[in-house]
């Protein structure tokens, strides 16, 4: 009892000393976030970007002489990417896209363009500076470039708004931005800017430049053109005449060129529209930057937005291996039981009203208020009701995919696991490209744009060779006879959804050739959907008899086992969910098969562990106290077991090592009572056969779980149940007989000991009583 009571204290400290020195909880908010993104681009370059992406060209290129612009147009599309798939979960509103956005980097501008929820109200600050500046130029600057984001937003908006007039303007008036903004230029470089312009009259400046460029984000017409014009010249008169000092205002006014032009109606007449995406983007750019007032710590609003975009950040700073290309990672697949679980809610499900005349679709409405209004932002619609969904088929598929997306249901997982081609298809595209435009000597814009990176032929066969996800649907051919609508979800899933694969149990009653028997065969197939959404079977496997002798699950894995590819596979639960930011990750993982320098001990990891979130912690109060227990088993507690070696496999989503595995019984055991808790016997299997289970926990996947009393006493009672029959099975008999004495205590306190100890926990003190009344009595 004393020994479970110190290893429960000790394992909380360790655990945490452990945390700190792999760097966890870093960047703990969003103003941590803020204050170190400048280090991002860097860090995800060295450490998520494959060996023949540029920034890894180190026989090239001295390390030292890689400028932070070089390693921020890496950076860039990949957290694009992340930002945009936020957006298509409906965490973050199209205004807060925008701001998260970030520009490429490849173009002219000789500074980073950071994200503007970094740069928010930056310049209003620094027009306040300007107008309170009673000191030296050098000493304004000094004050501005205290806050380093402010001083980017101020470089930023001086030189767009140079190019942007230059690219707007001909002839004449194109004479007077060069001149204007070389004289700006030379009294910089010879610090008399205090002695060239008014800065009180700044602001003045800085309106009528908002009012240009929100005309000119706008498409072309003939009024809108008139008003840029107009816009033009009020900006000429309040450069010329106000902000400049009496010297250069009498030169621009002598100037005969100037002077005939505004005489004439020449000057601005004839406006060069901008055109050009790059462009376009720009001038979009220059105008937030100028008009949005909102805090930086209100960007993203929404806590999971908030809570992933930190987590991913902070992963960057710990101990991961270095990423090879995507045409040399480890091939894997990914592995999905499936019985007959919700696969999509249908619209009566959302609709139908408990006995306090509450629908699903209500409650997720009012406990999700943000999300519901960004989607309803997504599809363009208003304050819809349900009616108005049933008039639009996919308005009403589409409200069918966000109540689903935010429950325990397949659907949410295959989109989650569907990630992993998405990364893998946006980092190969980007490697070939980046090979491509280095031998043709393209510039870097060319070769980091992810427009249509889906649609590359190379990128999706690439993928699909390094990736396989198979949902075993074991009853998926009796919902198809009987005509369930679980069957046609998962046919909706695999319609949109190329690469999924369902495994199922085929079972068929021939009839002898004297017609007066029948015997019953089973097959295992697997299937996709063809080009026009139907079952296309891809093998057909007989089977000797009905594969459904043991527990549901393992065999339910088992039979369909057969059908993944590569050395790796990750098994998910259904009620799982996973990340662009995290699928990333994964080849990194997958690197950690190869041990390198011993970092795992003598052998090399046969299950690799993986860090949990479980997202079900806001729907009541005992969903959070369950959250939170699940939450420091699966990541202080499983810290301290992998380290000490005595961690097994407690269910999803550690990755196995495939080969190793299938010749070794399998991923899980199926023997009916014993194998209860089926999943911990894998984790046996691994230790007993020299295999090597590790954990990390720069990688997450979500989780759902029990959040109703009666589902948790259903779960813990499931739990106990399988830890007392463990104690019956040969597997920790043999554990037991083979560890070490130290390592046999851990392994102990941490299964069937802990169980053990709190069932007699409570009733000791009864016993001492107990036992001391009678010593006393019997005297």
């Amino acid at each position: 009892m004393d020994i479970h009571i110190w290893y429960t204290l000790l394992s909380a400290l360790v655990g945490g000393v452990m945390g700190a020195r792999d760097r966890l909880g870093e960047i703990r908010s969003i103003e941590m976030l803020h204050k170190r993104f400048e280090s991002f681009p860097e860090a995800f370059a060295k450490n998520l970007s494959a060996s023949r992406i540029p920034s890894r060209r180190i026989d090239r290129v001295n390390e030292s002489e890689i400028t932070t612009k070089t390693y921020a147009s890496i950076f860039s599309p990949f957290w694009n990417e992340i930002i945009k798939s936020l957006r298509e979960e409906d965490y973050i509103s199209n205004r807060e896209m925008d701001l998260l956005m970030m520009p490429s980097n490849c173009g002219n501008l000789m500074l980073v363009q950071w994200p503007l929820f970094l740069l928010t109200s930056k310049i209003m600050l620094a027009n306040d500076y300007a107008s309170d500046c009673k000191d030296s130029q050098y000493e304004l600057w000094d004050r501005i470039s205290k806050d380093e984001y402010m001083a980017y937003a101020v470089k930023e908006c001086y030189y767009s708004t140079e190019k942007i007039l230059h690219s707007l303007v001909d002839a004449e008036g194109q004479h007077w931005v060069v001149r204007l903004f070389r004289d700006l230029n030379d009294s910089i470089a010879q610090g008399s800017l205090l002695v060239t312009i008014n800065l009180k009259k700044l602001q003045l400046v800085q309106s009528r430049l908002t009012g240009l460029t929100g005309l000119l984000i706008r498409d072309e017409t003939a009024g809108r053109a008139a008003g840029v014009t107009k816009a033009l010249l009020e900006l000429y008169e309040v450069v010329t005449h106000e902000f400049l000092s009496q010297n250069l205002r009498e030169q621009f006014d002598t100037w005969q060129l100037l002077l005939r032009a505004r005489n004439d109606g020449r000057l601005f007449s004839k406006i060069l529209w901008p055109k050009d995406p790059e462009m376009k983007e720009q001038l979009k750019r220059l105008h937030l930057l100028l008009t949005v007032k909102d805090s930086a710590t209100n960007i993203p609003k929404n806590l999971e937005a908030r809570r992933r975009l930190q987590f991913f950040t902070n992963s960057l700073f710990m101990d991961i291996p270095q990423a090879k290309p995507v045409s040399e990672m480890i091939p894997f697949s990914v592995f999905t039981p499936y019985y007959s679980e919700t696969v999509l809610y249908s619209m009566s499900e959302l609709c139908v009203e408990n006995e306090d005349g509450i629908s699903i679709l209500f409650y997720l409405q009012k406990i999700y208020p943000d999300e519901w209004a960004n989607f309803l932002e997504r599809i363009g619609c208003g304050e819809s009701s349900e009616d108005d969904f049933k008039e639009s088929p996919s308005d009403t598929m589409e409200l069918r995919f966000w109540v689903s997306y935010r429950g325990q249901t397949l659907a949410r997982t295959v989109r989650g696991m569907m990630y992993y081609r998405r990364a893998l298809m946006l980092q190969s595209y980007l490697e070939r490209r980046c090979l491509g435009g280095i031998e043709d000597g393209n510039s870097a814009a060319e070769y980091i744009d992810t427009q249509g990176y889906e649609l590359s032929p190379d990128a999706r066969a690439q993928a699909d060779i390094k990736f396989t996800y198979v949902v075993s649907c074991q009853i998926y051919g009796l919902q198809k006879q009987t005509k369930k609508q679980e069957a046609a979800d998962i046919a909706l899933l695999l319609q949109r959804n190329e690469a999924l694969r369902v495994a199922f149990i085929h079972e068929e009653e021939i009839i002898s050739r004297d017609g007066k028997a029948t015997t019953r065969e089973y097959y295992s197939k697997l299937v996709k959907a063809d080009v026009h959404g139907k079952d296309q079977e891809i093998y057909c496997i007989k089977l000797p008899g009905n594969p459904k002798l043991g527990e549901g699950k393992p065999e339910n894995q088992n039979h369909a086992i057969i059908f993944t590819r590569g050395d790796a596979v990750q098994t998910i639960d259904m009620n799982q969910d996973n990340y662009l930011e995290e699928a990333m990750k994964m080849r990194n993982l997958l690197e950690e098969f190869h041990n390198a320098h011993g970092k795992h001990g003598i052998r090399k990891p046969t299950i690799l562990g993986v860090r949990e979130h479980v997202f079900t912690g806001s729907v009541s109060s005992l969903a959070s106290f369950m959250s939170k227990q699940e939450t420091s088993f699966v990541t202080l507690g499983q810290r301290v077991l992998a380290y000490l070696k005595v961690r097994m496999h407690y269910g999803h989503p550690d990755v196995f090592d495939r080969i190793f595995h299938i010749t070794r019984g399998g991923i899980s055991k199926a023997s009916r009572v014993i194998n209860i808790s089926e999943d911990i016997y894998a984790g046996f299997n691994s230790t007993l056969r020299q295999g090597n289970i590790t954990h990390h926990e720069y990688i997450q996947v979500g989780k759902g779980r029990d959040v109703g009393l009666n589902q948790i006493a259903l779960f813990e009672g499931k739990v106990a149940g399988g830890n007392g029959e463990q104690v019956l099975s040969r597997d920790v008999y043999r554990l037991g007989q083979l560890f070490d004495f130290f390592r046999m205590l851990t392994f102990f306190f941490t299964t069937v000991g802990y169980y053990v100890c709190t069932m007699v926990l409570p009733y000791l003190p009864c016993s001492l009583f107990t036992w001391f009344v009678y010593l006393w009595f019997s005297r």
